[in-house]
């Protein structure tokens, strides 16, 4: 282990040595170097309110620092493993879930198994393995940020805030914030659920919107936060919560393969218009040039028709529905010209 310390930073050099988790600074194995230019060297800065290196000769303490790491590239990372780590989702229909045969599948996971192809192509690979790592919306970001899934390949918006924090291939699907409700209920706006209970997922867009427009109206709305998916809607079957703030094309899903889809109804007011994408990490950028390349020539291709066609217009696994989801001119527009623009404006 090689230590230098300069006036704002401890630089710790490891060799052989990845770092999962930034939380707090733990080291189990130690490899011993000579020196920073060593092969393998990953640089770690730690950041801190008070920053307490206990060392057998040595204690140091430091100003507050910018949390920075520096790991071995996701291609490096991949070639080296010979694995590549797909997030997924146990219950996003269509975009990814697990079938009556528990195996992962859906539109995300096809478009990131191309991505799979054109990496194992680039590294001049014979194989990958693809390991399946169930992410929920709450772990998706901190499981990418820590190396434990390359990729996320689920039904996850890009905003302008994730993008601080994450990196997002081309756009591959747009969507709307609506309610979805038993028909009984009547309801069809936000404002019809004025001191009634709301359900919407933790770690969402969704949640974070309606409940801004729940303090600005002045609704007195209960939101209740479901820890996926498939317990938000499982909430509204049960009479738990009246509605579901969550996008249309994933409620369309899940009413589509509920127990009695005629029971549904997802509101026509759209509270706001998002784009999805394949998510990767932050400042890798060979990575993501591999990524995007991979997703534009699936578009350029043609062959993103087909993907689509399988997923939105045909019958899908478990029970054999077909969501008869027609390709927006929003997304039509995002395949014709490339973008992994969080801006909402872009796709109108």
């Amino acid at each position: 282990m090689y230590i230098r310390h300069t006036k704002m930073r401890i630089y710790i050099y490891v060799a052989n040595f990845d770092i999962a988790h930034l939380d707090h600074l733990h080291v189990e194995k130690i490899d011993n170097t000579s020196s920073p230019s060593h092969k393998g060297i990953q640089m770690i800065t730690k950041s801190t309110s008070s920053l307490v290196l206990l060392l057998p000769t040595c204690i140091a303490t430091v100003a507050p620092l910018q949390a920075h790491a520096v790991q071995k590239g996701t291609l490096d990372k991949i070639a080296a493993s010979r694995t590549i780590t797909l997030g997924v989702r146990d219950s996003s229909p269509p975009f990814s879930y697990l079938d009556d045969k528990q195996s992962y599948i859906g539109y995300s996971i096809d478009l990131c198994m191309k991505v799979v192809s054109a990496v194992q192509k680039q590294l001049g690979a014979s194989s990958l393995s693809v390991k399946m790592q169930p992410v929920t919306s709450s772990t998706r970001i901190p499981l990418l940020a820590n190396g434990t899934i390359d990729l996320e390949c689920g039904s996850t918006t890009n905003n302008e805030d994730r993008q601080k924090q994450v990196s997002f291939a081309p756009t591959t699907f747009v969507t709307s914030n609506r309610l979805l409700s038993k028909k009984t209920a009547n309801i069809k706006t936000l404002a019809d659920l004025k001191g009634k209970t709301l359900v919407a997922t933790a770690g969402t867009t969704n949640i974070k919107q309606v409940t801004q427009l729940n303090a600005d109206k002045s609704l007195g709305i209960n939101i209740l936060a479901s820890k996926d998916i498939g317990e938000g809607f499982l909430m509204v079957e049960t009479g738990r919560a009246v509605a579901y703030s969550l996008d249309d094309v994933v409620l369309a899903a899940l009413a589509a393969n509920s127990k009695s889809p005629d029971d549904y109804r997802i509101s026509a007011e759209a509270m706001s218009f998002e784009p999805y994408g394949i998510v990767l990490r932050k400042d890798d950028p060979e990575f993501k040039k591999a990524v995007d390349a991979a997703i534009t020539a699936v578009f350029r291709s043609g062959e993103i028709n087909r993907i689509y066609a399988k997923w939105f217009q045909a019958a899908i696994p478990p029970k054999g529905i077909n969501m008869n989801w027609p390709m927006t001119p929003q997304l039509q527009k995002a395949i014709a010209h490339p973008t992994d623009s969080a801006d909402p404006e872009v796709y109108k």
